[in-house]
């Protein structure tokens, strides 16, 4: 139905695109604003008005579209580190020391509580102020709090979840990144 190249248009939300890559149960966008997106099939439609002109004026259009590609290629180290630059990343500590004062009176199950009430209310924060990437640093330990975080993700829709840069935050981060979609 789809060809890698095609420029389409999502269902239900203000986003173009063109497809740079497929598979079984997903279509892979790169937007105008150069984000890569994943969606199903079924949220895509191809976009008309580009779908003519490619009728219309093929040679055209592929002139353009190799300028640009060679354009892209040129600028792809500058423009990636700008991206970075310019990219809002919220970070949020959920080490208890970094939430409360002290831990007296408080047991394992009001702590993890705690823990994952804050990133509940840190990432419904990132989802309102439009703030695309999410760091939660919960640290290694016996992985019962990233396992829990983990869990609580899994009811949010148009999220992508993944270990954050080692590097950076080591094996103890869980990267969350907001697609479009999740803005409503």
């Amino acid at each position: 139905m789809f060809k890698i190249g095609q420029v389409v248009a999502v269902l239900d939300d203000d986003l173009i695109g063109k497809i740079v890559s497929m598979d079984k149960n997903s279509v892979h966008i790169e937007t105008t604003d150069g984000f890569l997106m994943k969606f199903q099939p079924k949220d895509l439609v191809v976009h008309q008005n580009l779908k003519q002109q490619i009728h219309t004026h093929t040679t055209n259009i592929s002139a353009i579209a190799l300028e640009k590609e060679q354009n892209k290629r040129k600028n792809n180290t500058l423009a990636e580190q700008k991206s970075k630059q310019n990219e809002t990343v919220l970070e949020v500590d959920l080490h208890i020391e970094k939430l409360v004062n002290s831990t007296k009176g408080m047991d394992n199950y009001d702590i993890l509580n705690l823990q994952i009430a804050t990133a509940k209310s840190q990432l419904n924060f990132a989802i309102r102020k439009r703030i695309q990437k999410v760091i939660f640093i919960h640290g290694v330990g016996e992985g019962v709090l990233k396992q829990e975080l983990l869990f609580t993700l899994k009811h949010y829709e148009h999220i992508v979840v993944r270990d954050a840069d080692n590097l950076k935050y080591g094996w103890g981060a869980t990267e969350v990144y907001l697609t479009q979609k999740a803005f409503g």
